[in-house]
Formats: C-alpha cells, structure tokens, sequence
C-alpha cells in the first residue's frame, strides 16, 4: 500500500490544544465492523456499549517529566533536553544515569558538553546519534527521578502548540498509570474516571493492563512511499502472568478482548498465541508493525482516539477496522466537529 492512502486534511483548528475540563465528557464514535454503521455517542455510554465479560486491557506505563529546560556549562543561549529511553541494564528505569535523550540545539552539544538544569542537577553529552540525539550521563543529587519530578516538564506533543501547565501535570496521565517511562502518554486512557471505571465494573467488563513504554518513535514520519519498507521504532513492553491469565481466560470463554488504545494493542498483537494457545507472561522490545494485510489476532475491538495523516498509528486502526470504513469515519468527525489527536475525542471499533 502507498503512503497517500492514508492522507486525509487535518485542519489545525480541529487539533485539540487543551483537554475538556471532564475526561470522560468526551465524544465517541462508534464504528460497527460488521455493517460499517457509525453512531454517534459519548465516552460515558461506554458501559452500555460493552458486554458482561468483555475483558478491557488498558496500558498502565507512567509519562515521564521528563522535557528539561537548561545552559550548557561554560556556554550562552538555553538549552532543551528531552529524554527519550534509559540506556538497557541500569535497575530502576526513572532513576538510570544514561538516557538516550532529543537535544536542541544539538550543534552546539558536542561530546562531552556539559548541561545544568538546575542547582545538583547536571548531564554530561557521552555520545552522538543521529537527527539531534544524544546519549547524556545524569547526576542528580537525590536521585534523577526525584530531579526528574522537581525540575522535569510534561513532554507534550508538537502538535500542541502550548507550553505545558499545571493542569497537564495531571491530565496527560491516566488515572492508573504506574510505572514511569514513557515519552508520551497512551491517550485512549486518558478519558477514564474511578467513576467510569465504577460502572465499567458494575456492568462485569473486566479490567488488566499490561505496559507499554512510549517513545518519540510514536511521532516518526513515515517518509517511505512503500509502507511496508518503513522502518518501525522499538518500544518496551511487558505481559504480566496475572494479565496473560486473565486473557487466556477470556479467550478460552470467548469474550472480547478490549484495547484500550494502539499502545495496549501493540503488547496484545505481539503477545498473541497461535489459535487455542495461552497467553504467557513475557517483556521486551517490541517493532511490530500493523497496516491492512496483516491480521490482528487478540484484540476484538479497540477504543482510540483519532490519529494524524500518514501515521503508523493510523494505519494500525486501518488495518483494525479497514481503510475505506476509516476514510468514512474518519470524514464523518470531521464534518461532525470531532476534536483530533491526544487531547482530542476517541472511536470505539467493535
């Protein structure tokens, strides 16, 4: 497939710069996979568009503060460091000393720069990669994720067009994110509520997460014509033994298995068995890579919110629910005022 078949014109204005003051009082459009019918709805009516049984498996990664704002030392001008994934092998990954981190301004960073963010809170440039990366050596007095938490800025998209505030402090988080390391937050998530999560409950939809680490790659162009020659990011994850029996339990009795969101689609399409097979408890990298022609084997249906033009992210969904129904959904939140992308409005693909 061609890269164009996934365009579509997103005009600024529809990209949500802020979030609703509610999580849960955004909208949702329902796409039917049997009939291609759309309806209407509210990320509210969640509970009564689900069955009893219906198993949602949602991705529990914490976003990391992790934007930080410094001078070079014994240099002029500011800099950015924006860290993207600690160097593997260092124990407890928000408190690692190596991080592979995005720079600006990268020229001006050399090996063996030095960075201050602030007072005990230094980085050292030990190495170069490539498009503005640098691998940067931490020492934080306390620690770097206590340094990361006091000194540390939410890495908002850069298709929001704001400085990050204090209300982002806590609305580009889920509300049961637990392990920090992402770089960006797993945003089907972002419109639960313990009140949702009550009646989700009282319905008997079941409820595991699973984790995946989110990383810049989540934002990578694709700049191939030919999709199937992009080359696809890496990113952590891991598959609990409680969330693989739960699924295997939900599979053998033929429940739907619910993504919450590409991120916890991606550990489930990774982590999937062969027919009959039990999930198993696992982690690790994962480059898997979902457009039309390759099958999705876990997942049922899927809550996401709408994705940027010539993505990965949307080509996942394609693949997930067919490109022309896309097209169609994706015309119809447009001509309908849906709001787009992180802080946006969400689908429910069943």
């Amino acid at each position: 497939m061609r890269l164009s078949d996934f365009d579509y014109e997103l005009p600024p204005g529809r990209i949500a710069q802020h979030p609703l003051a509610e999580r849960d009082a955004s909208r949702m459009l329902v796409l039917d996979r049997a009939t291609g019918g759309l309806d209407d709805r509210a990320v509210r009516d969640l509970p009564a568009l689900l069955d009893p049984g219906d198993l949602l498996v949602a991705n529990d990664s914490r976003v990391l503060p992790a934007r930080l704002h410094g001078r070079r030392v014994g240099g002029e001008g500011a800099v950015e460091a924006l860290l993207l994934e600690p160097e593997a092998g260092q124990g407890s990954e928000p408190d690692a000393a190596t991080w592979k981190a995005l720079v600006r301004p990268a020229r001006k960073l050399p090996l063996g720069a030095r960075l201050v963010f602030a007072p005990g809170f230094e980085a050292e440039v030990v190495a170069l990669g490539e498009r503005g990366e640098r691998t940067l050596r931490l020492h934080a007095a306390g620690g770097v994720a206590a340094a990361l938490e006091r000194h540390g800025r939410m890495p908002l998209p850069p298709y929001i067009h704001r400085p990050d505030d204090a209300q982002d402090r806590e609305r580009y988080q889920t509300i049961y994110a637990r392990v920090s390391g992402s770089a960006a937050a797993p945003t089907a998530g972002l419109h639960f509520t313990p009140e949702l999560l009550a009646r989700l409950a009282a319905r008997g939809v079941g409820w595991t997460t699973v984790r995946l680490h989110v990383g810049l790659g989540t934002f990578q162009p694709v700049e191939v014509d030919d999709i199937e020659a992009h080359p696809m990011h890496a990113e952590r994850y891991a598959l609990s033994a409680d969330a693989a029996a739960a699924l295997t339990r939900a599979r053998a009795a033929g429940r739907r298995i619910v993504a919450v969101g590409t991120t916890a689609a991606r550990v489930l399409e990774t982590a999937a068995p062969e027919p009959g097979g039990a999930f198993a408890a696992q982690s690790g990298e994962t480059r898997i890579f979902l457009y039309p022609g390759r099958p999705f084997r876990a997942v049922n249906a899927l809550l996401t919110n709408f994705h940027a033009p010539r993505t990965t992210l949307l080509m996942m969904i394609a693949a997930f629910a067919g490109l022309d129904p896309v097209r169609r959904a994706y015309a119809h939140a447009l001509e309908s005022g849906y709001r787009f992308l992180s802080y946006g409005d969400c689908m429910l693909i069943r």
